[in-house]
């Protein structure tokens, strides 16, 4: 086969992966990821389901597919946080919100990292991304140790878990089906109030 046909076939490889991971992420975002099936895939796809297995995988790995794009989305929102001039806490504080206000956005993909589905392939990858992106607070965090405006007592990577694990569980109130599930609004307002409890010392170094 010539180059030419080898391109013109990576092409047509690449563009049924995109289209297959791209149905795939339509029935999560739609539906849920317990919706995500090989069969609804290859149904919005217009695919047959072995042609999902030859250039993507199984259930599994197009969970892992969605997870990743869902983690790209969030990347971006974190990503501009982090890197806008200011004090660590300023660049912890509007980490915060642009956490909140991905979860208000994109409530699926952010529910497929909170919650990853129980598949083990999608289990591992979720927890590899969130740990990257956990470790751009834990950085945030050191400088602020480093420069005396957070406690030099917390453990830069203990105090990004358990800010990452505060911001979940507020966030997932909006999930509730009793009367103490909150909206979006009520979720940012607690969001405000934890923030709000930083900036007002919680994290700065007894005087």
């Amino acid at each position: 086969m010539t180059s030419q046909g080898t391109s013109r076939t990576a092409r047509r490889a690449a563009a049924t992966h995109r289209a297959i991971v791209d149905a795939a992420e339509e029935v999560v975002l739609e539906y849920g990821s317990d919706a995500l099936t090989l069969d609804a895939v290859a149904d919005r796809a217009d695919v047959a389901v072995q042609t999902i297995y030859n250039r993507v995988g199984g259930r599994s790995a197009l969970l892992v597919a969605v997870a990743e794009r869902a983690f790209d989305d969030n990347r971006q929102y974190m990503d501009a946080a982090y890197a806008a001039p200011g004090a660590p806490v300023d660049r912890i504080l509007r980490a915060a919100e642009a956490y909140a206000r991905f979860a208000a956005e994109r409530p699926h993909q952010f529910r497929l990292l909170v919650e990853p589905p129980n598949e083990p392939d999608a289990l591992a990858r979720v927890a590899d991304l969130v740990a990257e992106q956990n470790s751009k607070l834990a950085a945030a965090l050191a400088e602020g140790v480093a420069d005396g405006s957070i406690n030099p007592h917390l453990d830069p990577a203990t105090a990004a878990t358990a800010l990452w694990a505060a911001m979940n569980g507020i966030l997932a109130l909006t999930w509730r089906a009793d009367r103490l599930r909150s909206d979006d609004a009520q979720a940012r307002e607690l969001v405000t109030t934890m923030t709000t409890m930083i900036t007002q010392g919680l994290f700065t170094s007894a005087r």
